[in-house]
């Protein structure tokens, strides 16, 4: 087993702990082969070290599912920083243990506690707050629902939990409350919640907070970009600390991605393959087996049209959506003309839309809007060539697939008799003959 990327510490417990969301897992067989990697959450404990020989079924690392912890980086004394008690948080009472914890509520809604930010803050013995390697102060911003799970003055080490937000509670995965969800996937809708995803590769760093928001910005590894910067609300939950190193695709701020964004950011393959492991997860859970081809043609329609970015030589408008086929043929035709062809970017629509927007008018008649998508083709006088299956089916014609297609592309032709027709040549068969190879 090897770990990549490695930034552990080892807590007050002797446990080695994770830091940050950039260390991966690697396993690999005797000859050399990648079998598994794995990227590893923050907090984290490794139960295997690196370059031990692991065995199938071992347990390499644990967490918590149902929490994000807040871990402590360096060694010092707590220091509660603006957590006045009624005000920026309350104390709650476990019955069932009896003991009380510290909760952060919303402060804003009190007139003089506007300027608040609860944080925790790490002292040395001097009373001086310990500077990380990065150059920043350990201060650990609190989110509103967070649980302190120290005592003001309390002694830490590296890797002790400091606070932990609860994930919101997992609701009950049935095939009532999971369709909702597929339903959101393919309609390609915005979700509730979305999370923030890193758009370039680079460093994380925070900058001066803006009103009731805080900022950070991307540092890219490529010095020609310019820094990619966020402003995140304070009562969402950030996943990444100072210092952390991201990729594209990364979730910074946590929720569910939005598919757009994917799309955005790490192009047509990934998107795919996301909206094909959400779709199948909530049938996995019931225990639904489908074939990920089913999904799959059902995401390559999502995905027919393009948004043109720069129009070239050709009649498209900027902004402009068309279908990928009818573009390709479009630029295929500018590049033979020796003249700029068009440039666009992938689109996704949700089924609904997508279906409304087919080539055939005899195809989207049939799903919705029937009468409008009628009308709208008989003002334009459009002609359906029935290439698709839904209109040749409306009209009692054979499908365009599988294999009765080559018999529907066949024609009969008469045979050709010299005694009638006279020789080949006559019928301009004489000069193929001479091209063709001799046997």
């Amino acid at each position: 087993m090897e770990i990549v990327n490695p930034r552990l510490v080892t807590d007050s417990e002797r446990r080695t702990i994770v830091l940050g969301r950039n260390t991966e897992v690697v396993v690999r067989d005797r000859q050399g082969r990648e079998r598994l990697r794995h990227r590893l959450p923050n907090g984290a404990r490794l139960l295997v070290p690196d370059g031990d020989e692991v065995q199938k079924g071992q347990i390499l690392a644990e967490c918590d599912p149902h929490t994000l912890p807040v871990i402590a980086e360096a060694e010092g004394r707590v220091v509660f920083v603006d957590m006045v008690e009624g005000i920026s948080y309350r104390e709650v009472v476990d019955e069932a243990t009896g003991r009380a914890t510290r909760e952060i509520v919303e402060w804003r809604q009190h007139a003089r506690a506007q300027s608040l930010r609860p944080h925790i803050l790490i002292e040395d013995e001097e009373g001086k707050p310990v500077v990380l390697p990065s150059g920043n102060e350990a201060r650990y911003y609190l989110p509103v629902g967070a649980v302190v799970t120290v005592e003001n003055g309390q002694r830490v080490h590296p890797g002790d939990v400091l606070a932990r937000l609860t994930k919101e509670t997992i609701k009950t995965r049935d095939i009532t409350g999971g369709l909702p969800r597929v339903a959101e996937l393919f309609e390609a809708r915005r979700p509730k919640d979305p999370a923030i995803i890193a758009e370039v590769s680079g460093t994380i760093e925070f900058v001066k907070d803006y009103k009731n928001k805080r900022r950070l910005r991307i540092i890219p590894d490529d010095e020609h970009l310019e820094p990619v910067e966020y402003t995140i609300p304070k009562n969402k939950h950030i996943l990444v600390q100072d210092g952390d190193h991201v990729k594209p695709g990364d979730v910074i701020v946590d929720g569910q991605p939005v598919p757009h964004d994917i799309l955005r950011v790490l192009g047509i393959e990934a998107l795919a393959n996301y909206l094909v492991n959400e779709i199948q997860e909530v049938y996995r859970m019931q225990g639904v087996k489908i074939n990920d081809k089913h999904i799959e043609v059902i995401v390559r329609q999502m995905l027919q049209k393009v948004e043109v970015v720069d129009p070239g030589d050709t009649t498209y408008l900027i902004g402009e959506q068309v279908d990928k086929i009818e573009f390709e043929q479009m630029n295929a035709r500018m590049e033979r003309e020796g003249r700029r062809p068009a440039t666009a970017v992938p689109v996704l629509q949700g089924i609904t839309k997508a279906s409304l927007q087919t080539h055939s008018w005899i195809s989207a008649a049939s799903f919705q809007e029937t009468t409008r998508v009628l009308t709208e083709a008989a003002f334009a006088g459009k002609v359906d060539r029935l290439m698709g299956l839904k209109e040749n089916v409306i009209v009692g014609r054979l499908i365009p697939a599988g294999t009765g297609r080559i018999y529907r592309e066949l024609k009969r032709l008469p045979k050709r008799d010299p005694e009638r027709f006279g020789p080949p040549e006559d019928y301009g068969l004489g000069e193929i003959e001479r091209l063709l190879p001799a046997d």
